[in-house]
């Protein structure tokens, strides 16, 4: 048990734990966006080509096997918030799709622009300074 802990720890200090919480939170308001978009926006626009119908509004009553009591509301499948809720899922699925896509595009290029960039070619070693010290001074004395 003692060890398990002292992983947790070297786990959370690593800094991935903060980045993890980051996320999710930022994710909770992208989520909400994406929530309001869907219901605010396009979810109305969708209702006028179908006639004006409320989709959050749209639910089927299930049967009661029981009495109701008095003022309770019946039970019913809303189908309609379910809806939006897929349409709401599928608009965040495409913005985070997008998201990758382009950081993934920039982290290629990037890799891209590092491959192309040839390396400089090495310093000759000592040795091989000396070779052409001697190589030179062999050609001047051919030359006279």
């Amino acid at each position: 048990m003692k060890n398990f802990w002292k992983e947790f720890k070297i786990f959370i200090n690593k800094g991935n734990v903060l980045g993890l919480a980051v996320g999710v939170i930022i994710g909770g308001a992208f989520s909400t966006i994406t929530t309001s978009l869907t219901n605010d926006i396009i979810m109305p626009i969708v209702s006028i080509f179908l006639g004006g119908v409320d989709f959050s509004t749209m639910s089927v009553a299930l049967p009661t096997f029981f009495p109701l009591e008095e003022g309770a509301a019946p039970n019913t499948l809303n189908y309609g918030s379910f809806l939006s809720a897929v349409i709401n899922f599928l608009i965040l699925a495409l913005v985070v799709f997008l998201i990758v896509k382009v950081v993934n595009k920039a982290i290629s290029l990037a890799k891209k622009k590092e491959e192309e960039v040839p390396p400089a070619p090495p310093e000759p070693s000592n040795e091989e300074k000396l070779l052409m010290e001697i190589r030179d001074l062999l050609r001047e004395q051919n030359n006279r």
